[in-house]
């Protein structure tokens, strides 16, 4: 026979209790990851409250059963967390995966679909970061409660997209200095003045468009990396050299205005970097205008990136600790994948 109701809950729905001054909810076995992970669930001190809680954790449960909403609580709540240029891309990859996975139950994709959209989508690597997105947005659905288990996290075998090998000669960057300017200022000793500090500190783009005048302190030039600015918080202290200073007093002197708190500036003093964006427009016009130039007028025959310089950096640093702590990375294993490009040099046996 069934257990008689305590009189005090009567008038309650199912599995409502009244414990104590609170009103509890007694999760179904097998369901607790829907509710925090938790047998019994406090609703709240009131019943009004209790009811609030309830309809809004029922409306939220209901609501999230496809892809397609999940995908819009990841966009209005995960999202915003991101660096500016990963938000813009990640908004591209769920356009992308809404047509394809949005009316699939949280728990109806499987590895194989995954395997059919990178197979039949045309750009492999767009493919392969959408699926990041969504692998992300379903770990989130696990965190949130809506599902058990990840659907298909360790279960795929994908490919890995073969790194950048492009190494940068030493050749190649006196060829670029060879460039001769008009102007005591300017984009081409900008550019200048901007590969010397790059090839000496690994910075990314956005942390040295970043650098003001005051992160310039006696110990050395004080920087927050922006890509893990909200993770790790780690702040870099790189300290000074005579090249260092030498590069930076340069890139002080070819700037096109001295009132300026940045280190590089636009004409009008002001940062190239637009954080609304994460967009550097004007910088990369004279990026692509310096390089139009460098191979139109020197020896130089293949392009290489701003990217490919931090590589360098990191290439010509003596030792692996000595790059990955310069680039700030987590993990050395990446920057010994992607970053190290000259050839291992190993001597003989005999």
């Amino acid at each position: 026979m069934p257990r008689k109701r305590d009189p005090r809950n009567k008038g309650l729905p199912t599995r409502w209790r009244h414990i104590s001054g609170a009103y509890y909810y007694q999760v179904p076995p097998g369901l607790e990851s829907m509710w925090d992970d938790k047998q019994t669930f406090r609703l709240g001190s009131s019943l009004p409250e209790a009811y609030r809680v309830w309809s809004d954790r029922l409306a939220d449960l209901e609501n999230v059963r496809t892809i397609d909403k999940l995908l819009e609580r990841y966009a209005r709540e995960v999202l915003p967390t991101k660096a500016i240029t990963t938000q813009m891309q990640n908004t591209s990859a769920l356009k992308a995966l809404k047509p394809v996975f949005g009316r699939m139950p949280l728990n109806g994709i499987k590895p194989r679909h995954v395997y059919q959209y990178i197979d039949k989508r045309g750009a492999k690597v767009a493919a392969r970061r959408e699926v990041e997105v969504l692998s992300h947005a379903l770990t989130k659905a696990v965190e949130w409660g809506y599902i058990d288990r990840h659907p298909f996290k360790g279960e795929l075998r994908l490919a890995s997209v073969p790194p950048r090998t492009r190494y940068v000669e030493d050749w190649e960057i006196v060829e670029c200095f060879s460039l001769a300017s008009k102007r005591k200022a300017g984009s081409v000793l900008a550019v200048h003045a901007y590969i010397r500090v790059k090839l000496l500190t690994g910075l990314r783009r956005g942390d040295l468009l970043r650098l003001r005048l005051d992160d310039l302190q006696d110990d050395g030039i004080h920087v927050m990396p922006a890509k893990t600015a909200s993770t790790t918080r780690k702040r870099l202290i790189i300290e000074w050299t005579d090249a260092l200073r030498e590069a930076v007093e340069e890139a002080k002197a070819v700037r096109p205005t001295h009132v300026s708190e940045w280190l590089f500036c636009t004409q009008r003093g002001e940062s190239f970097l637009n954080e609304k964006t994460g967009r550097a427009g004007s910088w990369d016009s004279m990026w692509q205008g310096f390089m139009r130039r460098v191979l139109a007028e020197t020896k130089v025959e293949t392009r290489f990136t701003e990217h490919d310089l931090r590589a360098k950096c990191a290439s010509d640093a003596e030792t692996l600790e000595h790059a990955h702590t310069l680039l700030a990375h987590a993990d050395s294993r990446l920057t010994a994948r992607v970053y190290r490009r000259k050839p291992e040099r190993v001597k003989p046996l005999r």
